[in-house]
């Protein structure tokens, strides 16, 4: 395994994004059910106005009834981010510096600035636990992914099986479709 590593050969491509009324409480349920650390708030032009971690979600816990918060309410104003090009070792040390577990690398398209990826604590958890590049196989720029086509169709899917009330609905992220 190439020791030398970049932060966009760990990097997860895709980031989940939420409105800034999007209560507590389904903030929740998405980081649970994608496995990740933060999300992050877009207003209603698509750009990126803040950061929801499961610290801010934890420290909802301080008011009177957590659950009645949004995302604006409990956000982080800004976005940690780091480039993709710059080794691990300095990653994980601007990231211990800045006290987040999750940063984010952005993308600017037609005047628009929005994550599109990420790097939190457990993508080095991954990479020291890999006994083999194939290991760290869906993580970085090079990753197996789904076709947009594809990525649709199972956001739809999984749509339509949270309006039916069924709970077995996979993440994108998991795997294919039910």
């Amino acid at each position: 395994m190439n020791e030398r590593r970049l932060v966009r050969d760990l990097m997860t491509v895709g980031v989940p994004t939420c409105a800034p009324d999007t209560p507590v409480s389904e903030l929740a349920r998405l980081m649970l059910e994608r496995d990740v650390e933060g999300v992050i708030v877009l207003d209603h032009e698509g750009h990126a106005v803040g950061m929801v971690s499961q610290d801010e979600l934890i420290a909802a816990y301080q008011h009177d009834d957590p659950r009645a918060l949004t995302a604006e309410a409990i956000m982080r104003e800004d976005v940690p981010e780091l480039p993709p090009d710059i080794p691990l070792t300095a990653a994980a040390q601007l990231m211990r510096d800045q006290r987040v577990r999750v940063v984010f690398l952005t993308h600017n398209a037609a005047g628009i600035t929005y994550p599109a990826a990420m790097l939190a604590y457990r993508h080095f958890l991954r990479h020291l636990a890999a006994r083999a590049d194939a290991d760290l196989a869906d993580l970085g720029i090079h990753a197996r992914r789904l076709s947009p086509m594809q990525m649709f169709l199972q956001k739809r899917e999984m749509a339509r099986r949270r309006r039916l009330g069924l709970t077995d609905a996979v993440s994108p992220r998991r795997g294919g479709l039910p």
